[in-house]
């Protein structure tokens, strides 16, 4: 493996550490040396890939949302004229119950976005416009939207639910979000289901 290589796979080794770590426990949560160490590597070696901490995290953003855009395009693919209701019970089913450092960008940092930099604001809002075009891109589907105003409000809803599942103690109450919002989104179906375990 060549130094390029090496150094590239470093740089992205920390920005995978940076994600997680974002996710789970905010950007307040964790510092230089705490993100160096998650990552394995030194706090100087994480300042010849990154200029600070705010740096990795408007990274971490973009490479966040940007698997969302990539998760929307892959049901697209998979699903064909039925990937808009696969991703709304997927979003709602599985990417609501699996751990904090694997939960979708878009849930997890937009509150932690909102407290930060006008630079992390832009990084985030260029990567949310990004989503919508994708979802307005895709292939017919029921109740796909069909512009930025519609994506918005859908992803809104997706990301509200999920954010208060997460946050009450009862799952009970928390499937009842989930189920509330899939109506909301999806009016002749009634279940929250995962089509599937193995997207992002």
């Amino acid at each position: 493996m060549s130094r390029s290589e090496q150094k590239s796979q470093t740089r992205q080794r920390i920005l995978d550490a940076a994600g997680r770590v974002f996710r789970r426990g905010g950007y307040g949560g964790i510092g230089v040396d705490g993100l160096a160490k998650e990552a394995g590597v030194t706090s100087g070696a994480f300042y010849v890939h990154f200029a600070s901490k705010a740096d990795a995290f408007r990274e971490s953003i973009v490479q966040a949302v940007a698997d969302v855009t990539g998760a929307v395009r892959q049901f697209q693919s998979d699903y064909g004229a039925d990937w808009w209701p696969a991703f709304v019970r997927f979003y709602l089913g599985t990417k609501r119950k699996c751990e904090l450092p694997e939960s979708c960008g878009l849930q997890s940092l937009a509150a932690e976005v909102a407290r930060t930099d006008a630079s992390a604001k832009s990084a985030f809002e260029a990567e949310l416009r990004k989503v919508a075009s994708a979802i307005i891109a895709g292939p017919k589907s029921p109740y796909a939207p069909a512009d930025e105003d519609a994506a918005c409000s859908a992803l809104a809803t997706l990301i509200g639910a999920v954010t208060l599942a997460r946050a009450v103690g009862d799952p009970t109450l928390a499937d009842r979000i989930a189920s509330s919002a899939e109506k909301a989104l999806l009016p002749t179906e009634s279940s929250v289901s995962s089509p599937s375990e193995g997207k992002d």
